[in-house]
């Protein structure tokens, strides 16, 4: 009977340890024919980029048309016949430089005889002063002399203010914008006669959304650009800044000023203009088309050993190119710019970049693929 016992005994060990054999080939075979078969996969080709470091500005673009700071219509203050013409359109003026002149023959005549009653009368008010220090006059006589003489001052001096104003003048420094009249063009008062901008500061009237109210501030940087000046950039500053916010629109008013452009820049021009107003110093910099977006993640593909491997990141500041880095890489990683809607995680890539980074395993792509 024991020897029964013993010889069952022996054969279940010897059945136990064979299944046991069999089942750890088993697995062994399996993870064989995995790798195997992951080997066999083809590698995805893929360009890649490194994280760098550096400088990443918040900005703020709009469009704006530009405009004089200075500018003024230059009217005639008299009626006249336009007789000269000292200046033309393009011309650089100063404040009360003449500008054209106006035929002044009649208004001189009306000037000198105003002049001539006025004197007339001073000499008539100086005798009446004498006769009345002497009592010879009553008050009336006299006053009625003095007011005379005041209603004959003012009509001089409007017969005179009217005869230098048939020289029209610049009333502020700048450029001759427009003529707008010819010679022997007869005026009215009030007429327009000339246009004159001050290209120095030429500014930009930007309508920022409201959120950005509180990033914006008088005196930081923008840049500006121009389709009549391509390939030209011109800097400038926020001069102003409306605090009240339009409730029609949702938008506040910002003033740029650009100083000493050299003519390059005129009123009137389109413009492009960025506004930077913070900037993150040293910081993580991929480039945009690195970013995956997919159920509200934000993730990367980094490359490591020949394997692209899921990232989460935060991002931060984006210039439109490259984009701020908060968390998730470190400086040196390796991520895919090209081919990443291919990847999922763990996959095999082969980098096809002409220039590798250095921490980036190199899998030649297969031909076929």
């Amino acid at each position: 009977m024991n020897r029964k016992l013993i010889s069952l005994s022996f054969a279940s060990l010897a059945l136990a340890g064979f299944l046991g054999l069999t089942g750890c080939s088993g697995k062994a075979a399996e993870a064989e024919q995995t790798a195997a078969k992951k080997d066999a996969t083809p590698a995805i080709p893929v360009e890649v980029a490194e994280v760098t470091r550096g400088d990443m500005a918040a900005t703020y673009s709009g469009t704006s048309t530009l405009e004089a700071d200075q500018e003024a219509t230059v009217v005639a203050k008299v009626e006249g016949t336009v007789a000269q013409l000292y200046v033309e359109e393009g011309a650089r003026v100063h404040a009360g430089q003449a500008l054209a002149k106006l035929d002044d023959a009649k208004l001189r005549f009306d000037c000198e005889q105003a002049q001539a009653n006025y004197d007339k009368k001073q000499q008539e008010f100086e005798r009446s002063q004498k006769l009345y220090d002497h009592h010879l006059i009553s008050l009336d006589a006299y006053d009625s002399v003095k007011y005379d003489l005041a209603a004959l001052k003012a009509s001089y001096d409007i017969a005179k203010f009217n005869l230098d104003n048939t020289v029209i003048r610049a009333p502020i420094e700048g450029t001759v914008a427009q003529r707008l009249v010819k010679v022997g063009n007869t005026l009215t008062a009030n007429q327009s006669v000339f246009v004159i901008s001050n290209f120095d500061p030429l500014l930009a009237v930007l309508y920022v959304p409201e959120n950005a109210l509180p990033e914006l501030h008088a005196g930081q940087p923008a840049t500006l650009s121009a389709d009549a000046v391509p390939g030209q950039r011109f800097t400038g500053r926020i001069a102003r800044i409306s605090p009240v916010v339009d409730p029609q629109t949702g938008t506040f008013k910002v003033t740029v000023e650009l100083r000493h452009i050299k003519g390059e820049l005129a009123p009137g021009m389109f413009s492009r203009v960025l506004i930077t107003y913070d900037v993150h110093r040293h910081t993580l910099l991929i480039p945009r088309t690195a970013l995956v977006t997919e159920d509200g993640e934000t993730a990367v593909y980094v490359v490591k050993a020949g394997d692209a491997h899921r990232v989460s990141v935060k991002t931060g500041y984006s210039d439109g190119t490259d984009i701020e880095i908060t968390s998730g890489l470190d400086q040196g990683d390796s991520v895919v710019t090209l081919g990443q809607n291919s990847l999922r995680d763990g996959a095999k890539v082969a980098v096809v970049n002409q220039k590798l980074p250095e921490n980036v395993a190199s899998n030649k792509p297969n031909p076929q693929v």
